[in-house]
């Protein structure tokens, strides 16, 4: 049975299901659709044509589905927010629509955490299991891969892609793309190592060696950078490499490393 609490604001047409809570002093638009188990605490405000995945949480004085922070902003029609199952959007946290220049949807997947403070600008694009920590920011058009992690006060560059499995520290600036199973960290961010701690808990001991004798390749030897991811993709089959590889292949922003001398 939904329950709907009286002060809260409810356009005709919203699509609510079963088993929907809403809290107190809520917005909940014309164009939202609300699945099974969706909770909405007190204050929190759902604008626009935003769809909310079954058993998502959203806290206190969220604002979600509201228009991108632009000078030159026009209305839009078609722009979407989709978050996926079992989320969890914390207090204060900002999600903004998508534009028709990016594809029309921000989209956030399946089981992430958002915690406090954090921003998502529009037409991002968030995978599954991915958890933002307290006040991380994704300008526009940021990709994060599934099972990434980003630390608190970290600033990512608009079209900057985070890879799978990436673990950025607290209180760094990304303005390039860090590969998939990459630890960064710094301002501005520059890759560290493996995410060991991370390819521990999902993968087996083949996987992470592989990724080990690979990671020592690209960024530990001397020779150019897109030559090693070259020799790795004709020479390897391990699946894992190979999507580090593809995705360093297919960068626009660039890779940040440093060689050690």
């Amino acid at each position: 049975m939904t329950n709907i609490h009286p002060s809260a604001i409810i356009e005709n047409r919203a699509n609510i299901a079963d088993n929907v809570k809403i809290g107190a002093f809520t917005f909940i638009s014309k164009k939202a659709i609300l699945k099974s188990g969706v909770e909405v605490m007190h204050g929190a405000q759902i604008y626009g044509d935003t769809t909310i995945g079954e058993n998502t949480k959203i806290y206190p004085y969220a604002v979600i589905g509201i228009a991108p922070q632009a000078r030159d902003l026009t209305k839009e029609d078609n722009v979407k927010v989709i978050i996926g199952k079992n989320s969890i959007i914390r207090e204060f946290v900002t999600i903004n629509e998508g534009t028709s220049n990016g594809g029309g949807i921000t989209r956030i997947g399946n089981n992430c955490l958002i915690m406090v403070y954090c921003h998502i600008a529009h037409d991002c694009q968030i995978g599954n299991n991915v958890t933002m920590a307290n006040n991380a920011i994704l300008a526009g058009h940021v990709e994060i891969g599934k099972f990434a992690v980003i630390g608190g006060m970290t600033p990512v560059h608009q079209f900057v892609k985070i890879g799978e499995g990436c673990m950025i520290g607290g209180g760094s600036a990304v303005s390039q793309d860090i590969p998939p199973f990459c630890l960064a960290e710094g301002n501005r961010a520059s890759i560290k190592g493996l995410n060991i701690i991370g390819l521990k808990r999902r993968f087996q001991n083949e996987d992470i060696h592989a990724l080990r004798v690979a990671f020592k390749e690209l960024f530990r030897s001397k020779k150019a950078l897109k030559d090693v991811v070259d020799e790795l993709m004709s020479s390897q089959n391990n699946k894992k490499v190979l999507k580090m590889c593809s995705f360093i292949k297919s960068t626009k922003r660039g890779i940040p490393y440093k060689r050690k001398k």
